[in-house]
């Protein structure tokens, strides 16, 4: 049953960024501050640290209705009771992750072309993280940035909830929700600041202005599609089986 997500701000963690600070805290005050999802991406650790922190970020998280997600991990998501896992276009694939967790679990998947727009959406992602919108120093080993004509072309081809990543912040968060987009993902914007309270809500403050524009972009020639319906989650429930 497809559930109703506001995807609107999306915090994905960075110890790096985090210079040393306790991670829970840095997302406890961006959550304080707006945040409505938090993806959980620990490349680096190893599988128990990452299984403590993830457990420790789960016990914060879910009094708060906010939806933890886990980067690639499956099974880190399954074991910490995670709303959701995110997955790259070189991890498991969509298809098969739902077949092993059935449709209560969320599943994202990093696509940055129409054509893995189409695919994941067939394959039953729940929302879709385009990136990189715009280039970013967080990940180096990404494609070449979609732009605004980008995002607005995956825009173009499904329903499913678009969650812009790469190079966002309080500046360009508006323009990106104005494309198309129904929620931005963040890294340093708010694991980086100083105040992760107030720099949330500053970027909820942009994202809002950007929905208030939604100005159309040239879509690279791909046919719309009819206006979106179905609620903060994109669609109905049986649109996920498609």
């Amino acid at each position: 049953m497809a559930r109703a997500i506001d995807y609107a701000l999306y915090l994905v963690t960075d110890r790096a960024a985090a210079r040393g600070r306790g991670l829970a805290g840095i997302v406890r005050a961006a959550v304080q501050g707006g945040v409505s999802v938090v993806q959980l991406r620990d490349k680096d650790a190893g599988t128990r640290d990452s299984l403590r922190l993830a457990l420790e970020l789960q016990a914060l998280l879910e009094p708060l209705g906010v939806p933890l997600i886990v980067n690639d991990r499956l099974d880190l998501a399954l074991a910490c009771g995670a709303a959701g896992v995110h997955l790259g276009q070189d991890d498991l694939p969509c298809e098969l992750a739902r077949r092993l967790v059935g449709a209560d679990c969320l599943i994202g998947v990093s696509v940055s072309t129409p054509e893995e727009a189409r695919r994941a959406t067939g394959e039953g992602a729940d929302y879709l993280g385009v990136s990189p919108v715009f280039d970013t120093p967080t990940k180096r080993d990404t494609p070449t940035a979609t732009g605004l004509a980008g995002l607005a072309a995956i825009r173009a081809v499904t329903h499913r909830p678009l969650i812009a990543i790469g190079g966002l912040n309080e500046g360009n968060a508006g323009s990106v929700m104005a494309a198309g987009a129904d929620g931005i993902a963040v890294v340093s914007a708010l694991m980086a600041a100083a105040d992760p309270a107030a720099a949330a809500r500053a970027l909820r403050m942009a994202i809002a202005r950007g929905r208030d524009r939604l100005t159309p972009i040239p879509s690279r020639g791909v046919a719309p599609l009819p206006p979106r319906g179905g609620g903060a989650g994109g669609e109905g429930a049986g649109d996920r089986d498609r």
